[in-house]
């Protein structure tokens, strides 16, 4: 008999982690799993309660008698890692946004610290994941010295709290001015510790995911780790960059990621009362159109007043970020 992974996922699911003395289905202990029919082997990393050898031990033993002795596979490839779902702010009911865009120089990171300020503004508590690894930004948008964040006995990262918003950024675990030449792999370790080894306020309501361009690994490995997440696309007015901000959303689609909407940043200048469209006009309704969803808010170009990029509530442009922060509250 030749076994789905469906059916050996459900087998594994009935073995009992030593660590904690539950099933791994309870635990959720399967961390990834899969069949090669052709070699007739399967591939499970499993997720322990505590990494000690003596537990390691016991479950590769359980599994090689479940997967090659009972059912029959020729052979079995097990790694391990530590269980932190529980004790991360990936446990708690957080309402999860990603600000993406199909290419950069749209201020996509500049919407995400707008929006995060107005939804504080509406009393709501909010978090930032500056999670553009190649080109994180959120820290010098929100006016912030780059030091590298303090840390607890116990491995873990304290956010930085700005005016009121926590915020953790790859900028901060950086040399200054140096870029950032990691592979896939090492981006996904760092977005686990994020989510995984942050010590989030425990009143945190939002997370706000700025999201490098295009959709490389970083989207794939949000959709693994916040698969609830809603998204925002960015584009500016000018038809070359809603061209590609429509890709973003598409991807953002086929991981099954709720659209919130188009944000039309740059939209237009006012100049002494006349509207003057620099890049061009429609790109938003283009993108909105063509992922069957709506402009929730057309920015404008400005320069706050008295800060590098936030706008206050009392600034104009800052009123329309409280009119983004209102629709995304109705949405969500």
């Amino acid at each position: 008999m030749v076994y789905t992974k469906e059916q050996v996922k459900e087998q594994v699911n009935k073995l009992v982690d030593p660590s904690c003395g539950k099933t791994f289905g309870e635990t959720n202990g399967i961390k990834h799993l899969e069949v090669d029919i052709i070699r007739n082997t399967v591939t499970v990393i499993i997720g322990l309660d505590k990494l000690e050898d003596d537990f390691k031990k016991t479950v590769t033993r359980e599994l090689a008698k479940l997967i090659k002795l009972d059912l029959g596979f020729t052979g079995i490839k097990t790694d391990f890692q530590l269980n932190k779902r529980d004790t991360s702010i990936l446990s708690r009911e957080v309402k999860y946004i990603g600000v993406a865009s199909g290419k950069g120089g749209v201020g996509k990171s500049t919407v995400t610290a707008n929006l995060a300020y107005a939804l504080k503004h509406l009393g709501k508590k909010v978090g930032i994941i500056d999670a553009d690894i190649y080109g994180s930004s959120i820290p010098t948008i929100i006016d912030m010295p780059i030091t590298p964040p303090k840390g607890t006995k116990d491995e873990k990262i304290i956010p930085y709290n700005k005016d009121g918003i926590e915020l953790i950024s790859t900028e901060f675990f950086l040399a200054p001015d140096k870029p950032l030449m990691w592979r896939g792999p090492m981006l996904g370790k760092m977005l686990n510790h994020f989510f995984y080894d942050v010590i989030w306020d425990k009143d945190i309501e939002y997370i706000l995911v700025d999201l490098p361009p295009g959709t490389g690994d970083v989207a794939l490995d949000i959709q693994k780790l916040i698969p609830s997440c809603k998204m925002i696309i960015v584009t500016t007015p000018h038809k070359s960059a809603s061209h590609i901000a429509v890709k973003a959303g598409f991807a953002a689609e086929q991981l099954e990621h709720e659209l919130l909407g188009v944000v039309e940043n740059m939209s237009y200048l006012d100049h002494k009362g006349e509207r003057i469209n620099i890049f061009g006009e429609g790109g938003g309704k283009i993108v909105a159109d063509k992922l069957k969803t709506k402009v929730i808010s057309t920015i404008p170009i400005g320069q706050p007043k008295n800060h590098v990029s936030i706008f206050t509530p009392h600034e104009e442009i800052g009123i329309d970020y409280l009119g983004l922060a209102n629709k995304i509250l109705k949405e969500y």
